[in-house]
């Protein structure tokens, strides 16, 4: 009560005071502070009718606002606090507990178009779970955060659609499971509302799984209240409550994946494509594409005894890129329930790293030593590396004792010895990739431990990766560990004289010794940390011996090899030769250290693929061609593709606008195009975000269909030429073999089998030669 003055005379317990900015009190006095039950009517039209303390506004009450907003219910310390109710201006209602003016706890909120929320509020934000209804009959029930639907949830469309899953900012985000009105049943992954990813499809009538019963026998109830509650669950908050005996629960639900990682909510209409399925082509023709919104039609899809037919399908951006039949025989399954396994879809890349797993003391120890060495060279002075930082003698070397010493705390892992190499060229090299050693020790040494990931090579190294995400973490093997000092001065040199190399970034060299075993570990950063979705990946050598996947045991996370990959990429002229021109330094250099076998990791994120085709035309052919497809030259084709539009947008670079700081493998300038003048530039995607784009990040691009010669248009029912618009992610992998004798003797081996220019193992500057010619005809002209 600012501004408030009593004069002595009113020294009653009731009375009237006029203040002198215009505000009027009436009511009861402690001395001359307002004290009991009183009215004050501010000089603007507001009034607060109910209890003071002290002359602070505290216990029950009603204030009005003159544009005929009101809130009756506790107050605190002039604050809306405790339980009330509040009718705002438009129309709405808010009915629940308060903190400091704002909704905080458990309420309900009736909007003025009649949409109501019940649930839990923070700071005057939906948050937590709850459950909110539109008036047109929509219902979501699950997790909130921050005003938006984030976390598990269950939404429920008037139309009698269901989706069951992971939700972020809003839209289904991750893993979920859609049923629609007709029974048809997709599993599979989200991405900012659209499918993007594996997933299986089962259609109407079909028997489903057992970990597919319980969810649907409870959605067939209409119990999804109940449901989103047993997903809902929080770690503060966990479920203590085990399912029935008998039923499939929901914690038993994992082996789908249990909602993998995914739009607004939108009021749209349930109807199913159906396709055409061709088992001997990767991707669906334009002749098929056009009954995408045709409704389903279930003759089409009849059970066969106890045979069932389920699709495994995969989308991209919303848009069916392959789909193959799968035969389920439920009587075999009977007998053996074992031989039929559904695909586990992993919520992000790798296996947590928990408490009895193989890894967990080996995480343990890594975890101490890196918090230690880094903590103990990071208040050293910054200064220029000298000769006596590098080589095997430079190093940090500490024993860990299980019950702690005068420089080591005490742990629950094995004793172990530490070796640090080279600490001060790595810290130097951290500062150089501007990672903050704060933020790498978070990354690495935080509570939420590391992730196992699979090997993807022959090595045999194991690979681990951080819960952020940032860094990778490879065991090595001795004579690899050699290799990376030997070359580290060098390494040093070239990373520091080339701000967009190419090569991989290192960030820490260590090595543990637990009961005489050793084990070693280089720290990288992670290339496919992006906030983009990367749909293909592959590992390009520029060799043709072995290198193809089994595409039958492939996945969403397989690394594909250069057999494997049916696409070429168009960047803008500048681009690409900023890009040969990057990779013939690195190359030169890894030339100059006698490395081979290194690759090119090559990340794809697809935008919204449309499958495209290019029709003949008899006006835009020369007159004595018009009736010659097979005179149509495949550099008219080509121009063609390049003159379609784009779906991938640049503008002009503002580092204030830019959605996220640039992950731990980047360092170097921002590129610039020629149809922003030339100038630095931001690849925007409307829904999604704004990014810099640099040499192998967010780099937009066009992927076309590689074309073969004599299958160019020679009939309408010839296969379409798929355009993607693309963005691309890159860099130098595996650089730490050296051409040495065993290399030598394979070369030897496998020339009297194969073309010596095909096989991998080849001599240090044809290996460089023939990767740039590769990449040459990947990154075409």
């Amino acid at each position: 009560m600012a501004g408030l003055s009593m004069s002595h005379e009113l020294g009653g317990s009731y009375g009237e005071k006029v203040l002198l900015n215009g505000d009027v009190y009436v009511g009861k006095f402690d001395g001359l502070l307002a004290h009991g039950v009183g009215r004050y009517t501010w000089s603007d039209g507001i009034i607060y009718d109910g209890q003071w303390e002290k002359s602070k506004i505290t216990g029950r009450g009603k204030i009005c606002w003159p544009s005929g907003a009101t809130y009756e219910g506790e107050f605190c310390g002039g604050f809306l606090h405790g339980s009330g109710t509040l009718l705002g201006v438009d129309g709405s209602v808010y009915k629940g507990l308060w903190r400091m003016n704002k909704q905080h706890g458990k309420g309900i909120k009736t909007y003025s178009n009649l949409d109501e929320y019940d649930g839990l509020w923070r700071e005057g934000w939906q948050d937590g779970h709850g459950t909110y209804r539109w008036s047109n009959g929509d219902t979501y029930t699950g997790n909130w955060k921050a005003g938006k639907m984030y976390g598990k949830g269950v939404m429920k469309w008037v139309n009698g659609d269901i989706f069951y899953g992971d939700w972020s900012d809003g839209f289904e985000n991750g893993s979920g499971c859609y049923k629609y009105v007709d029974g048809s049943i997709y599993v599979g992954i989200w991405s900012k509302g659209l499918k993007d990813g594996h997933g299986t499809f089962f259609p109407p009538g079909s028997k489903l799984p057992s970990q597919l019963r319980y969810l649907d026998s409870v959605l067939c109830d209409n119990k999804v209240q109940s449901l989103s509650h047993s997903l809902s669950y929080s770690a503060e908050e966990p479920v203590s409550k085990k399912p029935p005996k008998g039923r499939c629960g929901i914690n038993r639900w994992s082996i789908l994946g249990c909602f993998l990682k995914s739009k607004r909510i939108s009021h749209r209409s349930s109807s199913l494509g159906v396709w055409s399925i061709d088992t001997g082509c990767s991707s669906l023709s334009e002749n098929t594409s056009h009954t995408q919104c045709s409704s389903y039609d279930e003759s089409q899809h009849v059970l066969v005894d106890t045979c069932i037919v389920a699709y495994d399908r995969e989308y991209m951006q919303g848009v069916l890129i392959t789909e193959r039949i799968s035969y389920f025989d439920f009587q075999r399954s009977q007998r053996s329930k074992r031989n039929w396994k559904m695909k586990k879809q992993s919520r992000g890349p790798g296996e947590n790293i928990y408490r009895g797993h193989r890894s967990y003391y080996l995480m343990l120890n890594l975890q101490l030593g890196i918090r230690y060495t880094v903590g103990k060279i990071t208040p050293v002075p910054m200064r220029e590396v000298r000769s006596s930082d590098f080589g095997p003698r430079a190093r940090i070397r500490m024993y860990f004792p299980c019950m702690g010493s005068q420089f080591t705390p005490p742990h629950n892992s094995s004793a172990f010895f530490w070796k640090d190499y080279c600490p001060m060229v790595f810290r130097n090299l951290r500062e150089m990739f501007k990672i903050d050693a704060a933020d790498y020790m978070m990354s690495i040494c935080g509570g939420d431990g590391l992730k196992e990931l699979s090997s993807p090579g022959k090595s045999g190294s194991i690979f681990y990766l951080s819960q952020d995400e940032r860094f990778l973490i490879k065991t090595l093997r001795k004579y690899e560990l050699k290799i990376l000092l030997k070359m580290l001065p060098n390494y040093y040199v070239h990373v520091g004289a080339y701000d967009n190399t190419l090569i991989t970034k290192f960030f820490g060299l260590h090595r543990l010794t637990i009961k005489g075993r050793k084990v070693r570990f280089v720290v990288m950063g992670n290339m496919f940390r992006t906030e983009l979705r990367i749909h293909r990946r592959y590992d390009l050598k520029g060799s043709s011996i072995g290198r193809c996947t089994r595409m039958h045991k492939t996945n969403g996370n397989t690394t594909l090899k250069d057999l494997d990959l049916s696409y070429v990429f168009h960047l803008e002229k500048s681009w690409r030769e900023s890009l040969f021109r990057q990779i013939s330094l690195d190359c030169k250099f890894l030339e100059s250290q006698s490395i081979i076998d290194y690759s090119l990791l090559l990340g794809l994120h697809f935008r919204a693929p449309e499958h495209l085709k290019a029709y003949l035309e008899s006006h835009n052919l020369p007159t004595e061609s018009a009736g010659s497809p097979d005179n149509y030259s495949e550099s008219q084709l080509h121009e063609e593709i390049r003159n379609l539009p784009k779906g991938l947008r640049l503008v002009a670079h503002e580092p204030s606008s830019v959605t996220s700081l640039p992950g731990s493998h980047i360092r170097g300038s921002t590129l610039r195009a020629s149809a922003a003048g030339n100038e630095e530039v931001d690849l925007l995607l409307p829904g999604t975000g704004r990014w810099r784009v640099q040499l192998g990040v967010n780099m937009p691009a066009q992927a076309n269909l590689k074309l073969l010669h004599n299958c160019l248009l020679d009939s309408a029912e010839t296969d379409p030429i798929e355009v993607y618009d693309v963005v691309l992610y890159f860099g130098i992998i595996d650089i730490l073999q050296e051409y040495n004798m065993t290399k030598k003797m394979e070369h030897a081996c496998k020339s009297l089998k194969y073309d010596p220019l095909l096989i991998s193992a080849i001599e240090p500057k044809m290996y460089s030669k023939r990767f740039i010619s590769f990449l040459k005809e990947v990154f075409p002209e």
